[in-house]
């Protein structure tokens, strides 16, 4: 593309055109000497009037490189015949460009493919409007009032933008104006003009000298991308969240002793996912595990190491193990998955009998707690580095959470925020949590709306809340405890049936229940006392849904259960408890020693 002759076309280009030729005028007329040839430029439009009539115009396309053979070395000559230079450049005459000044404003606004309004005085009366506009909207009679006149103006919203162009005297654009109807869009660009004051009295010259020239760029096509676009984003966006929700746990587990809620709410307007992820499994014998990490960075990868994380997860919880363990497990296999890849967790389990969270946290916000008066406190450290790290020995803690007690496990994005330090904003989310009352479900609403968190929040977020009720009235009467400390050889045994048998007949259970009861008690008892060590402890305990049945003793070898032989005189007991009950498993104790346990379903009510 010759950039030389498309240059000559554009405002500041001519402005330097115009510079150039009074310049060259100015040097011809002391004397100066001429432009050399092979720059030869444009000679002011005098000068060329006053050229031989024998010379042939200048072509001003011609650049004067000409390369002939001719020995001149003279300033402001040619380089001998056939030097290919016009007769005006090897006399030193420039070629004239035709001055801003010369051109029509009408001409050249009439052939914009924009469409050009010009309208004047306080009321925006029509002075002019293009034929790309009458092509458009259709003719306009001039002097009419722009609200008449011009009514798609005020469909666009632009009468307004008018006043306050010719207001301040300062241009205003408007982008992507859409007609109503669903009709063109445009970009509006309002640009303030005076016109010449003319005849009439001089109030009114004064005011109907300002005007404003209206540039409507038919964007249509632009906006119609724009949407087409947007509406990809929001489909790519709504996958994205489907599949990350889809990889979370679409009903939480309830537990007799716990209410649970718990939130996730993706970050930003991106259609990457994110890695934050939460789970509830119950565990047995009325406890409960709770855990909730986050995948550090945002996309499909990001994802995918989540849902194999909480995969995993859910196996090593059924091996019931204690927290750190778990975490160990799962840095390991964070490691094999993606080392890159940087994930934090923690890992709690709720033993009703106790009391007590018990909890590992590997590179994890600590998880915070309010009792039933109040009083927020965070769970103190074991905090171990992320996983995947390796070489670290995680190890686990405790804190309270008793009844009435309601307990918080959040990711980062809850509380991290750009600028600030993040115990700032853990301290903020206690303050929130010491005033937030309600339900776990009321209580994760209040404490996102409370730290700021929207469907604009830059981070994803997720939020468990967990609340041990402080039961009264009808309600207590379905939770009791009752336990035997098992003393003794084998006359331990005769006893502990005795003690199921009562304990069972004043829950008022029915006596299929009962039997069954006493019956896998005399099993567990039998079990313990062949193969375990002291302190051995029978406990029965009962909710509104389950009869749960556990005994522990000091030997951390776990039974498992196997086929007994017809000639085999031990060995059935297990099989018997697995057989009647609803349930059963065994796991270690904290202390040392092991617990083994089976659980009934109670009939409804």
């Amino acid at each position: 593309m010759n950039f030389t002759r498309w240059s000559a076309r554009f405002p500041g280009t001519q402005r330097r055109a115009a510079a150039r030729t009074e310049h060259a005028a100015a040097q011809a007329k002391r004397g100066e000497g001429a432009v050399p040839a092979a720059r030869g430029g444009r000679a002011d439009p005098g000068a060329e009037r006053s050229a031989p009539a024998d010379d042939h115009p200048a072509d001003p396309t011609v650049s004067g490189t000409g390369t002939g053979t001719g020995t001149g070395t003279g300033p402001g000559t040619g380089t001998g015949p056939g030097t290919g230079t016009t007769p005006a450049q090897r006399t030193g005459v420039l070629t004239a460009v035709p001055s801003l000044d010369e051109l029509s404003a009408r001409e050249v606004l009439g052939r914009l493919p924009a469409l050009v309004a010009l309208v004047h005085g306080p009321e925006h009366r029509v002075a002019y409007v293009n034929d790309a506009y009458t092509a458009g909207f259709g003719a306009r009679t001039p002097g009419a009032p722009a609200h008449e006149a011009l009514p798609e103006l005020g469909e666009l919203g632009l009468l307004p933008l008018l006043d306050q162009v010719q207001r301040s005297g300062k241009p205003r654009t408007a982008k992507n104006r859409t007609a109503p109807g669903g009709g063109s869009s445009y970009t509006v660009t309002c640009t303030p003009v005076e016109f010449p004051k003319t005849g009439g009295t001089a109030p009114e010259a004064e005011a109907h000298h300002a005007g404003v020239l209206i540039h409507l760029a038919d964007v249509t096509d632009h906006a119609e991308a724009v949407e087409r676009l947007r509406a990809s984003e929001r489909r790519q966006r709504e996958a994205a969240v489907t599949l990350q929700r889809s990889l979370l746990p679409q009903e939480l587990e309830q537990p007799d002793d716990l209410r649970i809620a718990a939130t996730y709410q993706p970050g930003g307007t991106e259609a990457a996912v994110g890695g934050d992820w939460y789970d509830v499994i119950t565990l047995g014998a009325g406890r409960t595990a709770l855990v909730i990490g986050d995948v550090m960075g945002r996309g499909v990868r990001a994802a995918a190491v989540m849902g194999q994380l909480r995969t995993a997860v859910r196996a090593y919880a059924r091996l019931d193990l204690p927290p750190h363990e778990v975490l160990q497990l799962l840095d390991g296999l964070a490691a094999e998955i993606d080392a890159s890849q940087i994930a934090t967790c923690v890992y709690a389990v709720h033993d009703p009998n106790e009391g007590l969270l018990a909890y590992a946290s590997a590179g994890h916000l600590p998880i915070l707690v309010r009792d039933e008066h109040g009083t927020v406190r965070r769970a103190a450290d074991p905090t171990g580095p992320p996983l995947g790290t390796g070489g670290w020995l995680h190890t686990s803690g405790t804190i309270a959470l008793g009844p009435g007690s309601t307990a918080v496990l959040y990711t980062d994005g809850l509380v991290e925020r750009r600028g600030e330090d993040i115990d700032e904003g853990v301290a903020a989310l206690e303050r929130a949590l010491a005033g937030a009352q309600g339900t776990p479900t009321v209580i994760c609403d209040r404490l996102m709306r409370a730290l700021g968190v929207d469907a604009d929040h830059d981070d994803d977020v997720a939020v468990m809340v967990l609340q041990q009720p402080a039961r009264s009235g009808a309600d207590a009467e379905l939770f009791h405890n009752a336990a035997l400390e098992l003393l003794g050889g084998i006359e331990a045994a005769p006893r502990a049936r005795a003690f199921a048998q009562g304990v069972l007949a004043s829950w008022r259970f029915p006596v299929e229940l009962c039997d069954l009861g006493v019956l896998a008690a005399s099993e567990l008892v039998a079990n313990s006392l062949q193969h375990g060590t002291p302190p051995m402890r029978l406990r029965l305990r009962r909710t509104d849904r389950r009869l749960i049945i556990e005994v522990t003793d000091g030997d951390d070898h776990l039974p498992r259960r196997r086929r007994a032989e017809p000639a085999d005189e031990t060995g059935r007991g297990i099989s018997i408890v697995a057989t009647i009950a609803s349930s059963w498993g065994s796991r270690r104790t904290p202390g040392g020693g092991k617990a083994v346990w089976c659980e009934f379903a109670l009939p409804d009510r």
